[in-house]
């Protein structure tokens, strides 16, 4: 099968997009419930949990997409070209993306980006663990 993948460049323009509209979303949303807002309040494992959470889940709901990707043309999809299911997920974002991350200090992230830039398949560490890879919409 033929797929056309989406390389490293857009891919970091969407994660940087997501993390943004995070960012602005979470701040107001604190804004709100505490009348206030502090960078600090966005550091930490809450902001991580967050963070994994809606890379997690929001693909599931919308067929590969967060709204990063769906900027970007791009989403993530199954190598058997199927949508993707929370195991799919959990596996790519939590397992191969923030677990490892952790337990490598991060450079697991490194090789990542290595791999997506220059294997054929623009597939990255996450994405062999989640059985996913990134493809133009």
């Amino acid at each position: 099968m033929e797929r056309d993948t989406a390389g490293f460049g857009i891919r970091l323009l969407a994660r940087l997009l997501d993390a943004l509209i995070l960012i602005f979303f979470s701040g107001f949303l604190l804004y709100v419930l505490k009348g206030g807002f502090s960078i600090g309040s966005m550091s930490g494992v809450t902001w991580q949990l967050v963070y994994t959470f809606y890379f997690t889940v929001t693909p599931v709901v919308w067929s590969g997409y967060v709204i990063g990707k769906r900027i970007c043309k791009i989403k993530v999809k199954r190598v058997d070209g199927k949508r993707v299911t929370v195991s799919n997920m959990i596996l790519r974002e939590v397992v191969g993306y923030f677990l490892l991350g952790i337990i490598t200090f991060g450079i697991s992230t490194l090789i990542t980006a290595v791999m997506v830039l220059v294997l054929k398949n623009n597939r990255g560490i996450h994405d062999f663990v989640g059985g996913t890879y990134v493809t133009y919409a």
